[in-house]
């Protein structure tokens, strides 16, 4: 069996895409709308930008959405997962590119998404931390004592065994990088994030996101699609969106989704869009 994954936020660089346009007529066409729903050329950054202009989150979301699912139809029959699945944002990426979401509505809500995040990220200063080399319990469960001191952190992403993401206000990520190297933590890393992204200090973020997500048609995928929030496969398309509201609160659960589509016979692996992060993630699950 044949799963196709789509990387999250933090995988694009300058020049993303550029081949693909210059060598493919639809994937150009594709571009081309997109510059025109969105309103300004994003391709233009994408292509060409700086570092700082990729990293602007009205540019960041939709260029690697737009990189992954362009590269799925530029693919032609080649694309025939069984399966597919996204790591956050790519969770848009892999419902547009299995059929669930039209083209449209798909860069649509990933547009609108962002745009609320970055509103959410300005209304408390908040981020997130990568902490390698420790169980999942210990991570959650010091997370847990210091949201009752009062400063909200928790577990955000489940990448795999040994690298838990934690999201929460800049205190409580400060306290939690002090606790979890105290408790054996190899590393507690900062990330350069402009917020806590799959933590209740989204939702604000996560209602104007609802009303996007609602706005939108939903079909019934061509394949299943495992989603982040409970790591299982769907292709109903009322649980899709009920679960794709729910992921910008909850917790990425990468680590189960792939170890329940290689319990489910996946043997086979392809990344759809910028970067391999998700190969190195896969890997160190299958180990």
């Amino acid at each position: 069996m044949k799963a196709f994954v789509f990387p999250g936020q933090g995988s694009q660089f300058t020049g993303m895409g550029k081949e693909l346009y210059e060598n493919n007529a639809t994937a150009k066409e594709l571009f081309e709308k997109a510059n025109e729903i969105l309103g300004f050329r994003i391709t233009d950054i994408m292509f060409e930008g700086t570092a700082e202009e990729l990293k602007q989150t009205k540019v960041t979301q939709p260029a690697v959405f737009l990189h992954s699912v362009i590269s799925a139809i530029a693919m032609g029959e080649e694309f025939n997962p069984d399966v597919v699945a996204g790591h956050s944002l790519g969770e848009l990426s892999a419902l547009t590119a299995a059929g669930a979401l039209t083209f449209e509505d798909g860069l649509k809500i990933v547009s609108a998404r962002a745009f609320a995040m970055q509103k959410a990220c300005e209304m408390q200063s908040s981020t997130m931390a990568a902490i390698i080399a420790l169980p999942d319990e210990t991570v959650e469960k010091i997370c847990a004592e210091i949201t009752e001191g009062g400063n909200i952190v928790i577990a955000a992403n489940y990448n795999c065994p040994g690298q838990v993401v934690i999201s929460g206000t800049e205190e409580g990520i400060k306290l939690a990088c002090e606790a979890l190297k105290a408790a054996g933590a190899k590393r507690a890393l900062p990330l350069s994030v402009s917020g806590a992204f799959h933590s209740p200090l989204m939702q604000p973020a996560k209602e104007e996101l609802e009303a996007a997500i609602q706005a939108a048609t939903f079909s019934t995928p061509r394949c299943p699609v495992y989603q982040n929030v409970d790591a299982l496969p769907h292709t109903d398309p009322e649980e899709i969106k009920a679960n794709l509201i729910a992921q910008l609160t909850a917790p990425v659960k990468w680590t189960a989704s792939v170890k329940n589509m290689l319990a489910d016979g996946v043997t086979e692996f392809t990344e759809c869009g910028p970067g391999n992060v998700l190969q190195g993630l896969i890997k160190k699950i299958q180990a």
